[in-house]
């Protein structure tokens, strides 16, 4: 597994509250604006070239919403924002990445931040920041770059399927929100991959060098997506206790289904984190049953020679007078009686199944 460290984005010291900064690494060229303004009869899909166009649907009769890619255009994202009159600290949050997924409620408008999470083309855990506004009759959402999770909301849109073109712009934030979720399920099932595939290789003894840094590094991983889901649990608590116009009575009952689905990803994550403890056990366990086998082996070895090597340790005196020293058939009785005493200690040693 690649080595993923966890990135800290720091605010320029010393600028005022608001000051809209961008702290990614995430830089687009382009900025990169679509709209999708619909209702139960029409759907409108458009790429727009410049962010003044979108100021015209700020009064759509129907749902808007103003997908928007390139937090590193701060200047459009700032027109956007004071003609849709964020607050100033709304749109320093939205450029500035390092947001702890949280709601703030607004006279005319709930702001939502939260993590996208995917595999990137290195099977590595992505993590993005997506804000989203949500007011009467429109979402915006805010990216840092192009791709994202919300292909699947798109055809819905386009093509009418569900509920989506018959529901106000609260259920569009729920379908959003509900899209994200559901990937932090894909990212649970490759921790439980990973885990599995470790375990076997522990357990047939197959254990490569690198074993013990992938496992950190996945601990490191488990605990990342933790920060990135567990917040989120609060704020569809206060999204269905939230009494504005702006999130319907019947559409609450949706943002619960996501609340169960934050409680299932995160009973997932506990489990994962103990399993990966677990793992850690495991593998030290088998590197001290195999440095006890190494050991066994050598004291045995040892064992068998330091009779030996006292016998032989005897003959080797330089004494002018040992009695059997000048015995023809000396040599070959000492060495059969050495041979005699390594087969009965290896027959010993059997028995008392330490071999």
């Amino acid at each position: 597994m690649a080595k993923n460290r966890i990135k800290k984005h720091h605010k320029k010291l010393g600028k005022s509250p608001g000051s809209m900064i961008y702290t990614g690494d995430k830089s687009t060229k382009k900025l990169f604006i679509e709209v999708f303004d619909y209702n139960i009869e029409t759907c409108v899909e458009k790429e727009l070239s410049t962010i003044e166009e979108a100021f015209d649907f700020k009064h759509s009769d129907s749902v808007t919403w103003i997908n928007i890619n390139g937090l590193n255009h701060v200047e459009e994202i700032e027109k956007l924002g004071n003609h849709y009159n964020l607050h100033p600290l709304v749109l320093e949050d939205i450029v500035s990445i390092s947001q702890r997924p949280k709601i703030d409620e607004y006279e005319d408008y709930l702001f939502v931040v939260l993590k996208m999470l995917y595999m990137d083309k290195n099977d590595t855990i992505a993590s993005e920041q997506v804000s989203l506004v949500l007011g009467k009759g429109y979402v915006l959402s805010f990216q840092e770059s192009e791709g994202d999770v919300f292909d699947t909301v798109r055809e819905r849109i386009r093509q009418g399927k569900g509920r989506a073109r018959s529901m106000q712009a609260d259920y569009l934030l729920y379908i959003l929100m509900d899209t994200i979720v559901d990937h932090y399920f894909t990212i649970i099932e490759d921790f439980g991959d990973k885990i599995e595939d470790y375990e076997d290789s522990i357990f047939s003894g197959q254990v490569n060098k690198t074993i013990n840094k992938d496992i950190q590094d996945l601990k490191r991983e488990i605990l990342r997506v933790r920060r990135a889901i567990f917040p989120l649990r609060e704020v569809i608590n206060r999204i269905e206790k939230h009494e504005s116009t702006l999130i319907l009575k019947k559409t609450k009952t949706f943002y619960r289904d996501i609340y169960d689905h934050l409680i299932q990803v995160s009973e997932n994550i506990d489990i994962y984190r103990e399993m990966i403890w677990s793992l850690m056990d495991m593998y030290m366990t088998s590197i001290s049953n195999k440095m006890n086998e190494v050991m066994k082996v050598l004291t045995i070895m040892a064992s068998i020679f330091i009779p030996l090597t006292f016998i032989a340790g005897i003959y080797g005196m330089n004494f002018d007078y040992i009695p059997e020293l000048h015995y023809k058939y000396s040599y070959f009785i000492l060495w059969g009686v050495m041979i005699v005493m390594f087969l009965g200690m290896l027959y010993y040693f059997k028995r008392k199944k330490w071999l």
